[in-house]
């Protein structure tokens, strides 16, 4: 593919010089190999420890979730499912941090976030939640209010990594492109909205300066512009199983956002295809595997599958 030249300083004034030196490296990274990566559901990582017992190596990316972190988790009305999931994502910070103090890993985090204001049971949902999204971006309302008081106690989670000097891809207020989740309910303008008003409390209020952005949508009006941006990403799952370098995928990606930002498979259900990327050099930085079935069965990612994968040179493991 054609080389493009790609942004390697971040879009925070102020980040800290791990933060640039990553977005350095997953820039680099870009077109000459692909850098393997796995979202863990639970603090054991039984994902991480599965790929290690099937190839022999650690993913490079790590990926984890803030959900039990939610500010409005209705444990009295849940289901058994919901405070299973809960429960099974609390202290992820902490475990996370314990393995990027350890390991040579890149921490990825994402924010399934229970709805600031009403909800019950799974509240990240839409269809679990009556909140507005729309009145978050109002002065003064009950939602804005509701919205600032989970971001502090987020950003003092997210702190942490500042103080140990771990930079973190930050991917807040993913797949924008449907309605499942409240902050896409009203569409992607205001979702972009949302994503804006979070940057600025983060950067210009709370000095969270080890942040690197990642917005992961594919859609043109969501997009919040390159000056809020560092990483593009798409989370894909496709209808069924076959061998791709999710070349169309970036086409259409970087099309209806910026070609000039490190892109990235942020979510996939099927693991792309190495060896295609390794002929195609589409600038994929890194993929992240989704959790539970799409790795720990062989529905999704076989065994013999995942070993070509981190068997072949163009596949950088931890």
């Amino acid at each position: 593919m054609e080389k493009i030249i790609l942004e390697t300083v971040p879009v925070n004034p102020d980040a800290t010089d791990e933060a640039g030196e990553l977005l350095h490296y997953l820039a680099e990274c870009s077109g000459t190999c692909i850098l393997t990566g796995q979202h863990t559901q639970t603090n054991p990582m039984e994902e991480r420890a599965y790929i290690k017992e099937v190839t022999g190596c650690y993913p490079k990316v790590v990926g984890f979730e803030m959900l039990s972190y939610s500010g409005n988790i209705n444990w009295e009305d849940a289901s058994e499912a919901c405070l299973t999931e809960v429960k099974e994502n609390q202290n992820t910070m902490e475990t996370a941090l314990k393995l990027a103090k350890t390991q040579d890993i890149i921490v990825t985090i994402c924010f399934h976030w229970f709805s600031p204001i009403g909800g019950r049971d799974k509240a990240f949902y839409t269809e679990h939640t009556d909140i507005d999204a729309e009145r978050v971006l109002i002065s003064g309302t009950p939602e804005e209010k509701a919205f600032y008081r989970d971001l502090e106690s987020i950003g003092k989670e997210l702190r942490v990594f500042q103080d140990a000097h771990i930079p973190v891809l930050w991917r807040p207020f993913h797949e924008v492109e449907g309605t499942w989740f409240w902050w896409g309910a009203k569409g992607g303008r205001v979702a972009a909205e949302l994503y804006r008003k979070m940057y600025r409390y983060f950067v210009d209020e709370l000095k969270l300066n080890h942040l690197l952005w990642v917005w992961s949508s594919p859609t043109k009006e969501a997009f919040p512009g390159d000056e809020f941006v560092d990483v593009i990403g798409w989370d894909i799952y496709l209808p069924e199983k076959e061998a791709t370098d999710y070349k169309k995928q970036y086409e259409e990606l970087t099309a209806n956002t910026t070609k000039h930002k490190v892109a990235a498979l942020t979510e996939v259900g099927y693991n792309p295809d190495v060896a295609m990327l390794s002929e195609s050099h589409v600038p994929w930085a890194y993929y992240m595997t989704w959790s539970k079935e799409f790795i720990l069965e062989e529905n999704y990612n076989t065994k013999e599958e995942l070993r070509g994968l981190y068997d072949n040179p163009y596949s950088v493991k931890l």
